[in-house]
């Protein structure tokens, strides 16, 4: 996919804002991760915002004191003695206030950065699986993903910002009593600062967003040419020079984008910057003039000089704090939306009520399951997948699905596991409805092994004990699986036996062959004692010998549970009960092997092609 150069749709400011309704839920999950250091950020930072204001008040009576003991006759030391000690305790204090609150800030931030990537982590498992392999969710769920660091930063703006501002209420308290003219020079001073932030406001998070789909791509790019997962092919078919490219291309378009919104910003944040810097050199001259006139003391001056400077920074931080926090409030929404999100119909998809009240489950599966007229379209295609299919899987079948690629086979496995709701008709459980009952439930009745399994990067303990993760610690539930599966026989081969790591992700990791990462897999569905067990594809790795010893043991030790079996090899699935055969998502025969052979149709003549060639 090749992305195009455009310009990102621009957030209003009242959409800025909007998300701001975000920010009460934020603090309170914020709060709920650590009380007691939340409430000590806050404490800290309402201290350290009263310690400017009074530093500078003591340091206007320090210059007073001393211009007063220069004009003295006698000098009496003592008080200005006492006002430096003040001052240095005050500048003590508020360094270390000021270290408290970034330890704490950072203390909550590590905290709640985890807490919110277990919350989508926990989300994502809850949706459909339309919804995962949908472009416009996984966009979604990239954004807010992938601005966890983002929420951190966005937690320590919103905690400054309330310091800030009381910062300069007491500072503007102290510029009041003296000079109450000041206040409009101020306020001409940041103006253009307002100005500034007012037309840049959300112009960053709308190039991100509008670049959502490129900046994956880029990800995938840089996963592909740089994996030991892709290596062999990308050195096979000379593939690095053509990811190179194409991420350097792809890389330096949002470059370019990026590259003009920041020239704008910084031409346009000079100009007002120099408006306000007049502003506030034209106060700096009126306090300049009313000392020399008299009217102010030095320590009048010293003391509007810094309380003028500190408010007009204070000020200005606090708008261009206040465009961060709505802009990073945006990236708040996204996170907020993700995890408010709920099963939801879509296109060519019926999505059962979530509001009755679920039924439970049969405590024993008495008659099976029976699929009624079942047809089934992906979300936004207009193609059957399958189409008025009707078949009734009995208690303790063996029932092997055969057809050739795109039949839909795995489709039927897919809504057999409620992981989509059929277009039309329905699936029934001992005559009930599957949607009816609880979807954790209903799953904890399968095991289940897909041909695409999941090898992953933990100890071989944890890649069998998936199959029931509560049972990880239960060595001997492992070990009879393990013996189960024939993978005991990898184990006795590596050094570390149930505890190796497996891949090479990680140091010390071990990578195994095909068959012996399918004999792993085996020996999850063995770890739990399920109603139903569904292998789809699951010994493609193996040769003819090892599939026919996988099978035949699955049937042994299998005895009076319900099987669904996909396999491509005739010769295994003619030891199954029932053999049903799909083209064209439609079923075209079902029955036993002899019965199959005896019709001379489509399975007749697979099995005798694939036999020919074993001849």
């Amino acid at each position: 996919m090749q992305s195009q150069s455009f310009k990102p749709q621009r957030v209003s400011l009242r959409e800025s804002f909007a998300t701001l309704k975000f920010v009460p839920r934020f603090f309170t999950e914020i709060r709920k991760v650590n009380p007691f250091l939340f409430y000590s950020n806050l404490l800290a930072r309402v201290i350290s915002a009263l310690l400017p204001v009074s530093m500078l008040w003591v340091g206007k009576l320090i210059i007073d004191e001393i211009v007063l003991q220069i004009n003295a006759e006698t000098h009496d030391m003592s008080q200005l003695w006492l006002f430096i000690l003040l001052e240095f305790s005050l500048a003590i204090a508020s360094d270390l206030l000021s270290r408290l609150t970034t330890h704490t800030d950072a203390l909550l931030g590590d905290q709640y950065s985890i807490e919110s990537s277990v919350k989508i982590i926990k989300k994502t498992a809850e949706l459909s699986l339309s919804q995962l392999e949908d472009s416009e969710f996984y966009d979604k769920l990239e954004r807010a993903r992938q601005q966890t660091t983002g929420r951190v930063g966005l937690m320590s703006n919103i905690l400054t910002q309330g310091q800030d501002i009381i910062v300069i209420a007491s500072l503007l308290t102290g510029v009041v009593v003296f000079e109450p003219w000041l206040i409009i020079l101020l306020v001409l001073s940041i103006v253009p600062t307002i100005l500034n932030e007012i037309k840049f406001s959300g112009t960053s998070y709308s190039l991100a967003r509008s670049w959502t789909q490129e900046r994956r791509e880029l990800d995938y790019l840089r996963y592909v040419g740089a994996s030991d997962v892709t290596a062999k092919e990308v050195k096979l078919f000379g593939l690095s020079g053509y990811l190179a490219d194409r991420f350097s291309v792809l890389s330096q378009k949002y470059y370019q984008e990026s590259k003009k919104l920041s020239y704008t910003r910084a031409v346009w944040g000079s100009f007002f910057n120099i408006i306000s810097t007049c502003a506030y050199y034209g106060a700096y001259v009126l306090i300049v003039f009313r000392t020399v006139a008299g009217v102010l003391t030095i320590g009048d001056l010293t003391f509007l000089s810094g309380s003028f400077n500190r408010l007009r920074n204070k000020l200005q931080g606090l708008f261009i704090r206040f465009t961060a926090i709505t802009e990073r409030s945006l990236y708040l929404q996204d996170y907020f939306e993700f995890l408010d999100l709920r099963l939801g119909k879509r296109p060519n998809e019926r999505v059962e009520s979530d509001a009755e009240e679920k039924l439970p489950l049969p405590e024993n599966i008495k008659e099976g399951f029976e699929f009624r007229n079942v047809g089934f379209k992906y979300p936004y295609s207009d193609n059957w997948v399958i189409r008025n299919v009707s078949f009734h899987l009995k208690v303790g079948e063996k029932l092997a699905l055969v057809g050739e690629n795109g039949a839909g086979k795995s489709t039927l496995i897919k809504l057999l596991l409620q992981f989509y709701a059929p277009t039309e008709g329905e699936i029934l459980l001992d005559g009930v409805p599957i949607y009816k009952f609880d979807a954790v439930d209903y799953h904890d009745r399968f095991g289940v092994i897909f041909q695409d399994f999941v090898k992953f990067d933990l100890s071989l303990r944890e890649n069998i004990a998936v199959g029931e993760i509560e049972e990880l610690d239960n060595q001997d539930r492992i070990k009879n699986a393990a013996e189960k599966s024939l993978a005991e026989e990898v184990i006795n081969e590596l050094p570390n036996g149930y505890d190796q790591k497996l891949g090479r992700r990680f140091k010390d990791g071990k990578d195994l062959s095909g068959g012996q990462w399918q004999k792993i897999a085996m020996a999850r569905a063995y770890m739990k004692d399920a109603d139903v067990l569904i292998l789809d594809e699951p010994t493609s790795a193996l040769d003819a010998r090892a599939e026919s010893e996988t099978f035949n043991r699955f049937i042994s030790l299998t005895h009076g549970k319900t099987a669904v079996i996909i396999s491509h090899r005739f010769s295994t699935v003619r030891i199954a009960d029932r053999i049903m055969v799909l083209k064209g998502g439609r079923v075209l025969e079902i029955g036993t092997h002899e019965e199959l052979m005896a019709n001379e149709q489509l399975y007749s003549e697979l099995f005798n092609l694939q036999a020919a060639g074993y001849q």
